[in-house]
């Protein structure tokens, strides 16, 4: 078993060789390669399917038992200072391998059937082998040096991946702000990581945590510092994972294609925030400041996600909240000390997450048949309805989605949210109330989201409704340039309307040329991927059960030992859990039933209880206005601060040298 391990390195290997021989095909032989899309498609997949079979052989391997393994050689020397790259395989490099390996392989054959018709295929699947083989680089990292090189080949990956269709105007945008945003998480984590660095003179995440704690004690650094530490450390994740208040680029980043929207959100991007927060466990876990700010900070991206959510109308856009909400609960189980049940949770939710967002995309190409090509359209919940009769292997996937992150028995995401809520309680009563109430709320929105899209009537050929929504669109677009301030003057200046919304722009990138009356169900390649995600989302969290909580005998902080995690399993209370969990099961049945009273029976009229709470009704649609505020104060407060910056050059710095020059010939003549 041995020869696995030195080996593994091939892992992050092979997605990368994947992407560099269709990459060097794009830029050689253009044509040809665009030509061949199927065999590049099963180059990549095949890949990324060796990856997959090496990172279960290796995880079998540590279920069995073996050691730790890593591997490392000199990479950078000068005088004292040294710096090793290598991998690493633990428990949890191996357990986030096969999260990581199997979602990408399954959107990878996912992505054949979807961007079938798409003239970017060849160079989308090229960017999918380099975002996987980024992550599981990320992964396998021995140390915070190389993370933080992975961390931000992640960040370009999404980048190329989120702006695929660079020619569209809201996915260009959406690139930017994704990339905006996450360069202020990183340069947090940059800062930290080189005072970590200077405290502790190591990048060893073990030997970190250790001398930190001992310069505390010691009293050779003050508190304070090592909690400035710990926090700028930790605003990486906010970036990545998408915690409030940098949770902003999330949303937007669903201008990509559906299968980047599905790798993003399950398996790649965010979760690594949510790793490299169990990665620097040990750090954190030595200063208890910062663990309350992780803790918070999750449990109001909890309740804020949620919240948001309830009122989107675009498919896409309400699952995208929906994970935000996932994550911080993730994060808020790493701030109370439940290091087990926050990575159980991110697993839990990979699978389930990935089937919803693919069965969202499933919908949308369906949709697309009805609709036109305009995916503001294809994207609404308001013009679906009644898709189950069409589509009922994405419909009954997408069921078992909803049920899953609903915390539904025994589905996955009902053991481990539950797991996260009981710690919680434990930790502090309030961070729980937070995490039981944004269940109910999650719980609502989900079915809200499955009623309006598979049951009912089909609404996508109602001329109405669409005159109303495009109208609408048109509205939101007039007053968006209406904001936009017209520039005074100068070479590069934005022009009027820039920036304003492109929702009418029609885009047949990914969609069929030809139209129907009706929706249809999605190709093989789309639909088996979602039955084989359907399996885990079902099954996955009995390994979690807390009367037989194997995930924890496995992964478990890196403070403890399997004893301590084995006597504190014996003590498992039944009463206490049945209560715990009939608190979580009881207030997610009551917001299932609520939803179906509002929009599968429609015995509740939403609408006018959106009027009798207008102000709520508002903040939620409007998504608490952190778009709008971020958009006046950081882009049009620094664009206009950039002019100013420009005049000044413009009229004083050049206006001085202008003036300097012409004196020059007068003086001359002079002479």
């Amino acid at each position: 078993m041995e020869v696995i391990y030195q080996y593994a390195w091939l892992i992050p290997v092979f997605p990368l060789l994947g992407a560099m021989l269709v990459g060097l095909g794009l830029i050689s032989f253009n044509q040809v390669t665009n030509r061949l899309r199927q065999l590049n498609a099963v180059v990549i997949i095949s890949m990324m399917a060796a990856a997959m079979a090496l990172s279960f052989a290796l995880l079998w391997s540590q279920i069995q038992g073996h050691a730790s393994y890593i591997r490392t050689f000199e990479w950078a020397a000068a005088g004292n200072f040294h710096l090793s790259m290598g991998y690493t395989i633990d428990h949890l490099t191996a357990l986030m391998l096969v999260i990581v390996t199997t979602v990408a392989c399954l959107v990878m054959v996912y992505t054949d059937g979807y961007m079938a018709h798409d003239p970017g295929y060849v160079r989308f699947y090229a960017y999918l082998s380099l975002f996987g083989s980024s992550m599981l680089g990320l992964v396998v990292s021995p140390n915070l040096v190389q993370i933080y090189i992975f961390w931000e080949l992640v960040g370009m990956c999404s980048y190329l991946l989120v702006g695929f269709w660079y020619d569209r105007k809201s996915a260009a945008d959406a690139a930017q702000k994704a990339f905006v945003t996450n360069r202020v998480g990183d340069f947090g984590l940059l800062l930290g990581i080189l005072g970590l660095y200077w405290a502790t003179g190591s990048f060893d995440f073990n030997i970190m945590g250790d001398r930190l704690a001992q310069l505390v004690e010691s009293g050779s650094i003050s508190n304070f510092l090592a909690v400035l530490l710990a926090i700028l450390v930790f605003l990486g994740p906010v970036a990545k994972s998408a915690q409030f208040p940098l949770h902003v680029w999330l949303p937007d980043a669903m201008e990509g294609p559906t299968p980047i929207s599905a790798l993003i959100h399950a398996a790649t991007m965010v979760a690594a925030g949510v790793f490299l927060i169990a990665r620097m466990y040990p750090v954190f876990e030595g200063v208890p400041v910062a663990m309350n700010v992780i803790a918070f900070t999750g449990a109001f991206t909890a309740f804020l996600g949620a919240s948001i959510a309830i009122t989107q109308n675009d498919i896409k856009k309400g699952l995208a909240y929906s994970t935000i909400s996932q994550l911080g609960y993730m994060v808020m189980a790493m701030g109370i000390g439940s290091y087990s049940a926050g990575l159980f949770h991110l697993m839990t939710h990979a699978y389930f997450k990935a089937m919803l967002f693919l069965g969202s995309g499933s919908v949308i190409h369906g949709m697309e048949g009805v609709v036109g090509h305009d995916p503001a359209l294809a994207q609404d919940m308001r013009l679906m309805g009644g898709l189950r009769k069409y589509m009922p292997v994405t419909a009954t996937t997408f069921l078992i989605g909803c049920l899953a992150i609903s915390g539904i028995p025994p589905f996955a995401g009902f053991w481990s949210k539950d797991e996260i809520l009981g710690k919680a309680f434990e930790a502090n009563p309030f961070l729980w109330f937070i995490g039981w109430l944004t269940a109910g709320i999650t719980a609502f929105y989900m079915f809200r989201m499955y009623f309006m899209t598979f049951e009912g009537k089909f609404r996508g050929t109602d001329e109405k409704i669409k005159e109303k929504l495009k109208k609408a669109a048109a509205t939101i677009v007039l007053e968006l340039e209406s904001e936009e301030p017209v520039p005074n003057f100068g070479p590069g200046a934005m022009k009027k309307g820039e920036l304003a919304a492109t929702s009418q722009q029609h885009d047949s990138h990914d969609s069929h040329e030809h139209h129907s009356d009706f929706p249809h169900e999605s190709p093989w390649t789309m639909t088996l991927p979602l039955a084989l995600l359907a399996v885990p989302s079902i099954l996955i969290g009995l390994v979690g059960t807390p009367y037989a909580n194997y995930f924890e005998e496995f992964i478990f902080p890196p403070s403890e030992t399997l004893s301590e995690v084995i006597e504190k399993a014996s003590e498992f209370n039944p009463t206490e859990f049945y209560i715990m969990a009939g608190a979580s099961v009881g207030i997610s049945l009551i917001a299932i039933t609520l939803a179906s009273l509002m929009y599968l029976r429609r015995k509740i009229d939403p609408a006018a209880i959106a009027a009798q709470i207008k102000p709520l009704y508002e903040l939620s649609l409007n998504k608490w206005y952190f778009d709008d505020i971020y958009h006046r104060v950081f882009v049009l407060g620094l664009r206009r601060l950039a002019r100013q910056v420009m005049e000044v050059d413009f009229r004083v710095v050049d206006g001085a040298v202008n003036t300097h020059r012409l004196s020059l010939p007068l003086l001359a003549v002079k002479v």
